[in-house]
């Protein structure tokens, strides 16, 4: 190991000998700060400026010398086309000192912030007589899970079972392998499975979901918790997937659902009890759709007791069950923001180093990424006057319901595009997109809304119908428990200000969101506010709130033709409370992806997961009944 590998492997890896003290263990339900106070205090103290620019000069340069030391493979030095020759270990020697220490104490702060004891949720409920009960399987979110190489061609075999999605090789290829990267990642435009010569596939077992890439946990804090009161992989299961198909070409390609069956049937007869499912974000869409198919005749061929006699809950954490807002700028036009629950490290290389026609290019050959543009049209998310989940002025000026607003190009006499709608804007993307993509969507799925018993009896039979829970039924199920666990309180993107550029985008679109507008003395991205042609509403940061709770707190409540067996359904909404000095939020986070390490929320699934479900009280504090109540659909029975 270089001296340089090793100075930097010391300044990342520098943490306390002793752990501080931490409050002890709460009562059930009440929400926890694991965070030693003197260190808040010691903390706080710091002079605000250096703290900023400490934070963002100091990161910022950590993080290009971790990206530098990656791409350097055996030597120290790099060589980028000719233009860069640097010899690694002296830069160490120029970076002031101050920076090193303040990067050094906001990473000893972010571990002592973020990795709090995460068994001790697990413990306090052992000690409560919780243990496990229940075989458990967890469907992750979209993008959450790795993705490896498994090809073989010439040009291949250096990325044979590495992830080029999440892990550093990924960001490795992303600086010196872009052209290769893309064709890996991509699907072919025209069957939506692998390119010729190409085979990516879902990493498998608890390796793939725990952590996105090394010190970025996703489901690990779950796990931790599991395991403390007795889960082991006996009794509980990852269901990886390849998030870049489209759900029927996950059964043609992977046959996934065939192996989830498998899981959940096998996981029943070993245990003698009934499997809870735990889902997050798309992964709740992929459950929802996996319960249709394994019943219908032509594909699972489970009958219409198999949901009611194989699994006792559903836990959907955060799940995007009428789709997101920001789907359609990712497909559209390429910009990304956090689109589709990306992390910042995914953000920081696909943003850093792809162009947005790229981008675009690419969200639009993963047909997946597709399955989360918003459903319900006008119904749902508004028209041009009024949207169900508007704030009353003056906190609010301009409604939610128009969707994209156009400015018109400069010193250009031409008729601007007409602001449209939730619906309008989904067909301007498929009228503007390319024959490849349009033709992909609207075989895979279906975004309308089934306003009678009969509209959804009929698509019974209609596969691209089945994730939307607005076409499609649940189960006859009346043994099933469904658990609807998300965030709130989070600024999401709900509407976006566009303008008209000169450089069309591939498939002619010639629009990029207009980031001069910006609300007068608003606060940035507080509710209702605009921050560079970013309206923002209500949600968990990634997901609207109108989409993770409308089914939970309505549409499977009190429209019969949605719920027809009376599942029981109930909602538990977390407020974003985070930690001012955590990155990732710490325990009471409400963000879309750290919510998987909140404590309430281990707290909840432990109680599901060891039969305890029953004790769980529904907590609404967000306007989601209200919104709820203005959304158009209505109980009509025929």
């Amino acid at each position: 190991m270089s001296a340089l590998r090793r100075r930097l492997v010391n300044l990342v890896n520098d943490t306390p000998s002793t752990a501080d003290s931490r409050e002890s263990t709460p009562d059930a339900g009440e929400e926890v700060k694991l965070i030693s106070t003197k260190k808040l205090e010691k903390l706080s103290k710091r002079k605000t400026s250096k703290k900023r620019s400490g934070f963002i000069f100091g990161l910022g340069g950590l993080l290009g010398l971790l990206l530098a030391l990656l791409f350097a493979e055996s030597q120290d030095v790099i060589k980028l086309e000719g233009l860069l020759d640097v010899n690694l270990d002296s830069l160490m020697d120029v970076i002031p000192a101050g920076i090193i220490k303040d990067v050094k104490d906001l990473s000893k702060a972010e571990r002592e912030a973020v990795n709090y004891d995460s068994f001790s949720v697990g413990l306090y409920l052992q000690s409560q007589g919780v243990s496990a009960h229940h075989p458990v399987i967890m469907i992750p979110g979209v993008i959450s899970t790795g993705l490896e190489s498994w090809s073989t061609g010439a040009s291949s075999r250096q990325y044979f079972r590495k992830r080029l999605w999440g892990s550093w090789s990924m960001m490795r290829a992303l600086v010196l392998d872009q052209a290769a990267w893309k064709k890996h990642i991509m699907l072919d435009k025209d069957t939506g499975l692998d390119p010729p010569g190409i085979k990516l596939r879902a990493a498998q077992g608890f390796d793939a979901t725990d952590f996105f890439i090394t010190g970025y946990w996703i489901w690990n804090k779950i796990l931790e918790n599991l395991a403390t009161i007795g889960y082991d992989p006996t009794n509980a299961y990852t269901a990886a997937y390849d998030w870049r198909l489209s759900y029927q070409n996950l059964e043609v390609r992977d046959q996934y659902f065939s192996r989830l069956k498998n899981y959940i049937e096998v996981a029943h007869k070993t245990s003698g009890k009934k499997a809870v499912l735990v889902s997050h974000s798309m992964g709740s869409q992929v459950f929802f759709f996996f319960m249709k198919w394994v019943e219908h005749k032509d594909h699972g061929n489970g009958g219409p007791k198999w949901v009611n006699d194989h699994i006792d809950s559903w836990i959907n954490i955060s799940g995007c069950m009428l789709g997101t807002a920001k789907d359609i700028p990712a497909v559209l036009s390429g910009e990304m923001k956090d689109t589709a629950q990306l992390n910042a490290f995914a953000v920081y290389g696909l943003e850093r180093f792809l162009s947005k026609e790229e981008r675009a290019e690419i969200f639009r050959a993963m047909p997946g990424i597709s399955s989360m543009l918003p459903k319900g049209g006008d119904a749902v998310w508004g028209n041009s006057s009024w949207a169900p989940d508007d704030l009353p002025p003056p906190e609010q000026n301009i409604t939610n319901g128009v969707f994209l607003s156009f400015k018109l190009k400069t010193n250009s006499t031409e008729t601007p595009i007409k602001n449209l709608t939730m619906a309008e804007s989904f067909d301007y993307l498929m009228d503007h997109s390319e024959d490849w993509y349009r033709d992909q969507v609207k075989h895979a799925y279906s975004h309308g809304v089934a306003h009678t018993k009969v509209d959804v009896e009929k698509n019974e039979n209609v596969p691209r119908t089945w994730l939307n829970p607005l076409e499609a039924r649940l189960p006859v199920a009346p043994k099933l428990k469904i658990y609807c666990f998300y965030g709130i309180g989070k600024p999401t993107e709900r509407a976006y200000f566009y303008k008209e550029t000169e450089n069309p985008l591939h498939g002619n679109i010639n629009i990029t969101i207009d980031t001069s507008i910006t609300s007068p003395g608003a606060r940035v991205q507080a509710l209702g506010s605009v921050d560079r042609g970013v309206v923002f509403g209500e949600g968990d940061g990634t997901v609207n709130l109108v989409s993770t709770g409308y089914m939970c707190s309505k549409g499977w409540k009190d429209i019969k033709r949605y719920n027809p067996g009376g599942v029981k359904v109930k909602t538990y909404e977390m407020p974003h409370e985070p930690d001012r000095f955590s990155p990732r939020g710490g325990p009471n986070t409400g963000d879309h992806v750290d919510i998987l390490g909140r404590s309430s929320l281990n707290d909840l699934i432990l109680r599901v997961a060891g039969g305890k479900g029953d004790q769980i009280e529904e907590n609404y504090q967000s306007r989601i009944k209200e919104i709820s109540e203005r959304v158009q659909i209505f109980d009509h029975e025929y």
